[in-house]
């Protein structure tokens, strides 16, 4: 029998080398000022598209590490109209979607509350809203209470599983909760990016809950990082790195619920992950600024509100191949209207045919520095026309 690091004599009384992890605690505060001094510096709106595309992206990792896929666009438009932001095209939303952005959005924006056992059970009603895991009815919002026995992190086939991980028995819960919500909402000296790397293998450690822990858990480190900076805006996505290196974190954190209670190497791996989130949110603030660039070289085009929407969706990353019929539907308008609108954009050089034609024709963003330089535009124009003579009116 594996002897787990809730069974050591001196649980939970987790400690770690402070002397050898100083300088990567050191460098990731650093990196951490550094982006958000950035972020200051764009201004509100430029802020506000930032910490959406984070969020969704939270959202949708944090979900994939646990094998659940959701449609990106539904997490877009419930975080968007959730922070009172026009994004356009908004798509009806599935429960479990609004579950999953309400709990993250709780985490983050009310940072500063306590964190109570009520305020969990809310969030794991939010990911559960039917009872259910699957094709598996589960408890909501209470502690599982193990009837279906002990509960086990598995890997492999039926019949041949690997147990990665045995959590505390059912009947200690009340205790190792209490324990760990008394610490975690405690006065304490220990830096908050360091309480965020505890408190995520904390909460996962106990596991007290019949699904979810994972997803709750990092929201957990969500809302201990948001205390290390004071803000509810979030401009990096611990939970999108975490997806890049699933591998080495199920890795570390099963040596680590397998060891004593010196959680060093944990903590050299999540401060090492959450750097290389900081450095990834690089990708973001470029994204955010091409986006402002491109608006501001298209000053003097008098682009209409369906024209700035679906153009606003290609700039986000839209998904598929924009064809007339796509447009119609992200703009609510008839296929006439569409092609109406889509002709200026290609015109300028907005927008460009990707190959082939009929009615299969569909179109692409331009280059930014292409759709902002108008001889640049006039020769996009010139191609696409002689593209448009070869392959007839699309749809």
């Amino acid at each position: 029998m594996n002897t787990y690091i809730y069974n050591q004599p001196d649980w939970p009384r987790l400690h770690w080398n402070r002397e050898s992890l100083a300088e990567r605690l050191a460098a990731v505060r650093h990196e951490q000022g550094r982006l958000l001094g950035r972020m200051e510096a764009l201004g509100f709106k430029l802020r506000q598209e930032a910490v959406l595309k984070t969020l969704t992206e939270d959202v949708l990792k944090s979900s994939e590490i646990e094998g659940e896929q959701l449609d990106a666009e539904q997490v877009r438009s419930s975080i968007g109209r959730r922070l009172g932001m026009d994004v356009g095209g908004l798509k009806h939303v599935d429960r479990n979607v609004e579950g999953v952005v309400e709990m993250m959005l709780d985490a983050t924006r009310h940072y500063d509350q306590t964190l109570t056992a009520e305020r969990l059970f809310a969030w794991h009603a939010s990911l559960f809203p039917t009872a259910r895991s699957g094709m598996r009815r589960i408890r909501v919002s209470a502690w599982r209470d193990d009837s279906g026995g002990p509960m086990q992190v598995l890997s492999g086939p039926v019949g041949k599983e690997r147990v990665h991980f045995e959590a505390p028995a059912a009947a200690k819960l009340d205790g190792e909760a209490q324990a760990f919500l008394d610490w975690f909402n405690g006065n304490t000296e220990t830096d908050w990016v360091v309480k965020a790397g505890l408190a995520h293998f904390w909460f996962v450690t106990i596991h007290p809950f019949d699904d979810g822990n994972g997803r709750i858990g990092r929201a957990i480190a969500d809302m201990a990082l948001a205390r290390s900076e004071q803000s509810s805006q979030r401009f990096y996505s611990m939970s999108a790195q975490i997806r890049q290196e699933r591998a080495a974190y199920y890795d570390i954190l099963e040596q680590t619920q397998k060891g004593a209670t010196d959680i060093t190497p944990w903590m050299d791996w999540f401060l090492g992950c959450l750097g290389r989130a900081i450095e990834g949110a690089q990708a973001t603030l470029a994204s955010v600024l091409t986006k402002a660039r491109f608006w501001e070289n298209l000053a003097d085009f008098p682009a209409n509100e369906r024209q700035r929407l679906v153009l606003n969706r290609l700039l986000d990353g839209f998904e598929g191949k924009l064809t007339t019929s796509k447009w119609a539907k992200l703009a609510k308008s008839s296929q006439d209207t569409a092609l109406r609108d889509i002709q200026p954009l290609v015109d300028r050089g907005i927008l460009v045919r990707s190959p082939g034609g009929g009615r299969s024709t569909s179109y692409e963003l331009a280059r930014v520095s292409s759709a902002a330089d108008p001889e640049k535009g006039e020769e996009a124009r010139k191609k696409d026309g002689r593209s448009k003579e070869r392959n007839g009116r699309s749809s």
